[in-house]
């Protein structure tokens, strides 16, 4: 089984959903010309990145008109967008939400927010307490959002879900540049948790990160597609909008994870055993 998968590398205007919903829309119609099977835009790709005190204010609920319109563009082409959610008890979450056929089908909430240097998410989001996977009609996939993938625990429980997909929308930004070159210091480690992970839990990565400036502070794209053995399929600009596709093989999946049954071997006994005696110590 083949299936295209896109990525919409984009600037997004803090705290302007009705801008962001055309910018977002363009990508849509480009996806669609294309058929795309599914369409993945960057963390809070609706609303920009250092919302703080407009979270509740540019907060959007399942119900709610915005996320219609998004339901009515995923007949057209499926959908991964990050937002603010937020829930029936009036929490706020950092969100990324599937979205085919007409209907949200997934929802992950992120489970760790960053509150060290530049970084202030946990003040103004709730933390998602579920890292699972979900079967869509490409195959079995996982959401994770940005600093999630930097835990590898995530991805581990993902993989054990069976997932065949790490989606990871990201908002990174720029942490870093040595003289003469082009990648930043982040950039540099994100492609090697990307090839990792990929490589060594047998999975394609889609990595979905945003461009531009918000509050003096860049953000470095580098969007990417990798394959269960590391490679890159496609990668988008640094520092500028792009839009790439790639084309991915299931079959690839199945090669390497016979190749490397590590999945297969793994001793989930021993695991929680383990982290029941760390947490008591």
């Amino acid at each position: 089984m083949k299936i295209k998968i896109g990525v919409a590398q984009i600037t997004p205007r803090l705290g302007n959903l009705a801008a962001n919903f055309d910018l977002c829309e363009q990508y849509v119609r480009k996806a669609a010309a294309q058929q795309l099977d599914l369409l993945v835009f960057p963390e809070l790709s609706l609303t920009g990145y250092h919302v703080r005190d407009l979270v509740s204010t540019v907060a959007l609920r399942l119900d709610s008109p915005e996320i219609a319109q998004l339901k009515a563009w995923s007949q057209e082409v499926p959908l991964v967008v990050g937002f603010v959610e937020e829930s029936a008890d009036f929490h706020f979450y950092n969100a990324a939400a599937y979205i085919a056929g007409g209907e949200v089908r997934y929802v992950h909430r992120k489970v760790y927010l960053p509150t060290y240097g530049m970084f202030d998410e946990q003040r103004y989001f709730a933390r998602g307490d579920k890292v699972r996977a979900f079967d869509a009609p490409f195959g079995r996939a996982s959401l994770l959002i940005c600093e999630d993938l930097w835990h590898p625990s995530t991805v581990y429980l993902a993989a054990l879900d069976r997932a065949l997909f790490v989606i990871c929308p990201s908002s990174s930004p720029l942490r870093g540049i040595s003289d003469g070159e082009v990648q930043d210091d982040n950039a540099r480690y994100w492609e090697l948790i990307n090839r990792s992970y990929a490589e060594t839990f047998g999975l394609f990565v889609i990595y979905a990160n945003r461009v531009g400036f918000e509050d003096g502070v860049g953000f470095w794209g580098g969007s990417e597609i990798l394959d269960p053995f590391g490679r890159r399929l496609a990668k988008g600009c640094y520092y500028e909008e792009d839009f790439i596709t790639a084309e991915l093989s299931l079959d690839l999946v199945r090669r390497k994870r016979v190749a490397s049954p590590l999945l297969r071997d793994e001793d989930l006994d021993l695991t929680i055993n383990e982290l029941i005696r760390i947490r008591g110590r």
